[in-house]
């Protein structure tokens, strides 16, 4: 077994159905995980589980992480189809940007709601088997710039810095359970996020980041599986900031 490999592990991958999720989703596929995927869109879901092929080690559950019934519900069935969780990855995100004199309370509310309410929520009960287990494993997404800030971005920037706080509390909380607990921050990524912007302001953006390119879906994915893996056994409480020199 290389050490990577995820033999016998069982790893949720909240906002699994796009994006950065789904590339985590499929690369601990590919490393023999029993993954759970899941999203609150069901239509995508759906789609995205035929991408596995009904492969019996995949199971998508429809959550909204943001709902504590909803968080467990998606734990416990996870928990009743493959007997443990292993491996808790935090994805889910949604942006709704404006300047903050313009920003609408419900836009403020949801993105808190989503973007960390739903790591206190997945970590709050995921934990509870891991803490009987004794063995776990949460990571947490978050971005650089809950570590910057950004103009336009009041809300996400503040619900991905409580994810950064979120990460190094639980760690402090878990270690004695032999349960690590790390975050990575992104930094631009070629998403559906990202593809919106103006090729100039795109351009803007390139030229701030030593290695002149904007960091793939897969780039994210990696780092996760280190993280997730007996390669990063001896970490916990970091933050894995993945941005090509942005922020140097």
């Amino acid at each position: 077994m290389n050490n990577t490999d995820l033999q016998n592990k069982v790893a949720i991958i909240t906002g699994a159905s796009r994006g950065i999720g789904l590339a985590i989703a499929k690369l601990f596929h590919k490393n023999n995980a029993k993954i759970v995927i899941t999203d609150i869109d069901e239509n995508t879901l759906e789609i995205v589980k035929k991408n596995f092929n009904d492969d019996k080690n995949v199971l998508s559950i429809v959550s909204d992480v943001s709902d504590i019934d909803s968080v467990k519900n998606m734990i416990d069935t996870t928990v009743n189809e493959f007997g443990k969780i292993d491996i808790l990855v935090n994805c889910a995100g949604i942006t709704r940007d404006n300047l903050i004199i313009r920003m609408k309370e419900e836009d403020w509310d949801s993105v808190i709601d989503t973007n960390l309410k739903s790591v206190f929520l997945t970590s709050k009960i995921a934990g509870r088997y891991m803490m009987k287990a004794k063995s776990g494993n949460i990571i947490n997404i978050t971005s650089v710039v809950g570590i910057t800030g950004n103009a336009g971005q009041t809300n996400y920037s503040a619900s991905k810095a409580g994810v950064i706080g979120i990460t190094k509390s639980l760690a402090k909380e878990f270690a004695s359970k032999n349960i690590r607990v790390n975050a990575i921050a992104p930094g631009f990524i070629d998403t559906a996020m990202t593809k919106n912007l103006k090729e100039s302001a795109k351009e803007q953006l390139i030229n701030a980041i030593l290695l002149k390119r904007l960091g793939t879906t897969e780039d994210i994915a990696k780092s996760a599986l280190f993280l997730a893996s007996s390669l990063s056994n001896y970490i916990t409480g970091q933050t894995l900031v993945v941005d090509g020199g942005m922020i140097v």
